[in-house]
Parts: C-alpha cells; structure tokens; sequence
C-alpha cells in the first residue's frame, strides 16, 4: 500500500478518511481479517463510515498471526502470561513505526522525552522477553540520556535515593512502574515529591489482590505526596498507548481512537456515555489489524477521552465466541 503517514493525522476529517483507507488494505491483505469479514458476510465496499467497520476480537493474536504486509517480521512481541497460558503475539514488520508511535505519542502528551529522567521500574516484564512496554521504556531511557535513568528491579535503596534527589534539585522525572511494584516501594519508603509523574502501567501480574483504581491511586498518592497518579493504557496488540494524567480518565494520541460495543451484540457500536466493550482504532496498526475488539470494558466522553471500567468475566468476549476461525 502506498505510505501513509498516520501521524500527519490532526483533525477527526483526517482520521477517518485515513481509517477507511486502512481498513479497504487491511481487509484485502491480512488473510485472518479477511476471512472473519467473510464469515460475518460483510461487503466490504458497503463500509463508508468508521462506525461501520467490524473489529476482530483480540485473541485471534493467541491462535493466528495477524498480519497485512509480505514484509519480513522483525520482531515478535509477547504479551505476559502464567504458565499454561497462551500468550498474544504480535508480529511487527516495521518497528520503526511502533518507535515514531510511542515516541510522538509520549511527545503529544508530555513534551520531548530528552528532557526527563526516565526511571522504570518493571520487574515482572524485565524477567520475561518480548515485552513492549521494555521495548519503549528502553529507548526513552536511551534517549533521555540522562545519567541517573535506567531499570530499577530490586535495588529499590537506589531508586529512592536517585528519586529523592532528582525531586529536590528540581529535575523533571518520570517514574514508570507496574502497579505492584509502586506498592511495594511506597510501603518502604516515603515521598513528598513536587517535580516527578508518577506513571502506573496496571496489573497486579498475580504478585498482589487486585484494587480498583480509586484505591490503588490513593495509596500511591498519599505515599509518593503527589496529586495525581498517571497512567499509561496499552497492550501487546497495539502500537500506540493511549495516557491518564489523573482521575483514570484516558486521552488518544490523534491517530488512534476508542469506540465502545454492546456486550450482547458485538458488532453494536454503543453512543457515548454508554458502558460497553472498549474496540480500539490504532492506524499504527498498519501492518497488522487496526480494529481491534478489546477484553476490557469502558465508556467513551464527547471530548474523545475515555475510561476503563473493568474487563470481561472469564476474558470471554460475548457476541463473538462464535466467529472461531479455523
């Protein structure tokens, strides 16, 4: 397909015509796309709007290999998992473009990246491979080139310590962790931190009982002394991340959208304000599937920001159990 800057995109006009332009290739070039739009008797050349557009539930990532371009993998990223459990692969055939996404994504949020020190504090990714979210919290610490970033995983003493200090001298930091490990630092140490963003990733990755937001942000905020707690929302099957600056109400970068579906009819799209399965548009998808039907539950705003309220019983999602492909 001839390129497509997706992250020209700045305006909804832009976005759609572009989406629509994504999902004619992708519906002709990603064979597993193509087959579920075939078993849903879906003519392709009917879709004219992004409302219409059906989106492939995600864990065909666990069973197929979700591509659209003959380009060589060059890489395979893995999404966490229990043993047993089989994990999401998503094959990228230009990791260029998932570098340009989360670099202009963080960018379009938080200003260049070369001006914080970056501190990660990841254990249960670093101890596995293939992770994303490593992928991207590597390369800003590369590229903030500041002394002090870098991977924290069990010398919590001298990322207190580097916290503290950079907070004090006035430095822009940003502290990136999972949400027990962040736990696990603020009931050792304490903080009244003025100049730091506190960023949770989610997951309790089976380390600690799950809180809901509201808690699990209120024990951070009052451990680290800090008003708001960020968070950063995405997952193995996309190329873009989607941020909170506080209250768990989240913001897309301009070339990736959220719609919400009806629980019993997964090809419903629900108005806004509705509660319903969140379906992500990530046009950095290019080269895998764009439209993807999420696990998680959530609600759309007018303003385009959304919230995620929970994820399905038994990570089933209903209305689509019976689009298996063979």
């Amino acid at each position: 397909m001839k390129r497509i800057n997706v992250f020209d995109i700045d305006n909804i006009p832009d976005f759609e015509r572009i989406a629509l332009q994504i999902f004619q290739f992708q519906a002709k070039n990603n064979l597993v796309y193509k087959e579920f739009l075939n078993l849903l008797n879906i003519d392709v050349e009917t879709i004219i709007k992004v409302s219409q557009i059906p989106f492939l539930p995600i864990q065909f990532f666990k069973s197929h290999k979700i591509v659209s371009s003959e380009k060589p993998v060059e890489r395979v990223f893995l999404s966490s998992g229990t043993t047993g459990i089989t994990q999401s692969k998503h094959f990228v055939t230009a990791i260029s473009i998932y570098e340009e996404s989360f670099t202009k994504g963080f960018e379009h949020f938080y200003g260049n990246i070369e001006d914080c020190t970056v501190l990660a504090l990841l254990p249960s990714y670093l101890e596995r491979d293939g992770s994303s979210l490593i992928y991207m919290a590597n390369d800003f610490i590369k590229k903030s080139r500041k002394p002090k970033s870098g991977f924290y995983l069990n010398n919590l003493d001298e990322l207190t310590k580097n916290l503290r200090e950079l907070d004090k001298k006035g430095e822009k930091v940003l502290l990136i962790g999972v949400s027990f490990a962040l736990l696990d630092l603020v009931e050792t140490y304490s903080f009244k931190l003025k100049n730091t963003i506190i960023m949770e990733t989610g997951g309790m990755k089976g380390r600690r009982k799950e809180l809901i937001r509201e808690e699990l942000h209120k024990i951070l905020c009052k451990g680290f002394g800090v008003s708001e707690i960020h968070s950063e929302y995405g997952m193995t099957e996309l190329l873009s991340q989607a941020y909170s600056k506080g209250n768990g109400i989240f913001e897309c970068p301009p070339w990736m959208k959220i719609l919400t579906r009806d629980t019993e009819d997964a090809l419903t799209i629900l108005p806004e304000g509705k509660s319903g399965g969140i379906n992500i548009i990530d046009l950095a998808n290019i080269n895998s599937c764009s439209f993807i039907a999420t696990q998680d539950l959530g609600k759309t705003y007018p303003n385009g920001t959304f919230e995620v309220l929970g994820r399905f019983d038994n990570s089933d999602i209903r209305g689509c159990n019976l689009l298996i492909l063979k």
